[in-house]
């Protein structure tokens, strides 16, 4: 079967999350064989996560910078998608709904247009994936957008998986790894990845005498280890995406923040905590419950999650041997519950080939 074109829409809100999301599928996708145009308004951050991405360097996906308005030409000599991925609910540039209004009024076909939503546990999701959105007003009145929702169970539309990730996190040596940017071997290690969660301090201060070594990745996550400075923390370097997944690999407690690092620290099948991105009116709150109730998270690790959040008034507990142990068993089970499923990029490209 000949590939297929994806443009792939983004505007980066905040934290690179959008980003890395898009990214993610973008190479997943061409690693498929699969050609992609990934329209990003804020690329800056591929510079690091996806080092070649902006040269061009990466086969099968071409990278174009999102401005308002596009420069004159930008279409012009780019063949037309087969398919349209609209990221989180951002709008396409008007030049390419114009250009595809035109193209539709001469007879052409539209591309399977879908919305691609944030992912989330909560009973909606179930219930919406799949639904169409017709194109109410505008040039492209008439025609249908559909709704798109990752998920966790098999009503949904899964998560991001690429088809080699587990022969490459089984062959990952990570003590060559953790030797190649002189970080320690020898104690446990937690990763943290984090906005500014309220209980970082007594975390800090609990796993220090708990004699917990932290590799801390740059940005917001070392600013805010700094104010509450204990115990080891050891400063990583931007990492690119394989190597985010190394440092979720090569330790034995990850602390994760937002969609894209969630997703990864389940296939690590390591035990984590989770930082949800939080929302003014708190609906972050039941999105936070729905998956720790999918994740069948025991009690200690539900109370760690509210702590670390700052849902709840109880403060937050180290785990013992005993809780990691059981934490540990915890993930694996829904990482084993997740390997059942197909993958997002499989999901889309079967639900393309049935609307084409």
């Amino acid at each position: 079967m000949a590939a297929m074109r994806w443009d792939i829409f983004c505007r980066v809100i905040d934290n690179f999350g959008d980003v890395g999301v898009c990214w993610r599928l973008s190479a997943d996708l061409a690693q498929r064989g699969e050609q992609v145009r990934l329209w990003l308004d804020d690329p800056q951050a591929l510079g690091w996560m996806a080092p070649g991405a902006l040269e061009g360097q990466v086969r099968g996906i071409e990278v174009l910078h999102w401005t308002t308005p596009l420069p004159a030409g930008t279409l012009a000599g780019r063949p037309p998608a087969d398919v349209w991925i609209e990221a989180f609910g951002c709008e396409p540039p008007p030049e390419c709904i114009n250009d595809l209004a035109d193209r539709v009024a001469q007879g052409h076909a539209a591309p399977v247009w879908i919305n691609l939503e944030y992912l989330s546990a909560e009973p909606y999701v179930e219930r919406s994936h799949r639904l169409p959105s017709p194109v109410m007003s505008g040039p492209l009145k008439g025609l249908t957008k559909w709704f798109f929702y990752p998920g966790f169970t098999e009503r949904t539309g899964g998560l991001l998986r690429e088809p080699d990730l587990m022969q490459r996190q089984a062959a990952f040596d990570a003590t060559a790894w953790l030797q190649g940017l002189g970080l320690p071997t020898s104690t446990p290690r937690a990763s943290l990845f984090c906005y500014e969660p309220p209980a970082l301090p007594e975390v800090l201060h609990q796993a220090e005498q708990a004699s917990w070594r932290w590799l801390v990745t740059p940005g917001r996550a070392w600013r805010a280890a700094q104010t509450a400075p204990a115990g080891e923390l050891h400063a990583l370097p931007p990492l690119t995406q394989p190597g985010f997944d190394h440092l979720l690999w090569a330790c034995q407690l990850n602390f994760v923040r937002g969609e894209d690092s969630l997703v990864r620290a389940l296939w690590a099948g390591q035990p984590f905590v989770w930082q949800i991105y939080p929302q003014h009116d708190d609906a972050h709150h039941a999105k936070l419950h729905a998956f720790l109730d999918w994740l069948q998270a025991p009690p200690t690790l539900r109370a760690m999650h509210l702590a670390w959040n700052g849902i709840g008034h109880t403060g937050p507990v180290w785990p013992d041997a005993a809780a990691l142990t059981e934490w540990r068993d915890c993930v694996q089970a829904g990482h084993q519950r997740l390997l059942a499923q197909p993958d997002l990029a499989s999901q889309l490209s079967s639900f393309v080939l049935e609307k084409r």
